[in-house]
């Protein structure tokens, strides 16, 4: 059976790039191409999202330390690819599953937040997609 392989990237505003992989079952033999068209629909302007609201694991590269002026809260999708890997999204969830999530995300508005801010508030929500 293939899975189906999410890419995705965490880029700061110095372009350092930091990458992510989380591969989902995909019972339905569902194609990435399909899949990607969709999610690149929901997906935020240039197909950013924020990784903790669609409960894929944060890859900053300020992870490990304190975030600089160069970092913001958004990841970056890179693709989706067919593989023999076994699935290891942490929720156990099949790639139409994660569809369905992102999807349901998007439409609740993805919450936007500084990385500076100690308290982890959050800033706004962008519920709006651009034109």
């Amino acid at each position: 059976m293939n899975n189906i392989e999410f890419r995705y990237l965490y880029r700061d505003a110095g372009n350092y790039k930091k990458f992510g992989i989380v591969v989902f079952a995909n019972p339905e033999q569902l194609s990435p191409e399909a899949l990607e068209m969709e999610l690149r629909q929901v997906f935020w302007e240039d197909d950013l999202f924020i990784a903790s609201q669609i409960r894929v694991p944060e890859v900053f590269l300020y992870s490990d330390g304190k975030p600089s002026s160069d970092d913001h809260c958004f990841h970056e999708f890179g693709g989706l690819l067919t593989t023999e890997e076994t699935a290891n999204d942490k929720h156990n969830r099949s790639i139409r599953e994660f569809l369905a999530e992102v999807t349901r995300e998007d439409q609740r508005g993805w919450k936007i937040f500084d990385p500076c801010d100690s308290e982890g508030s959050l800033g706004w929500f962008v519920t709006q997609r651009w034109a």
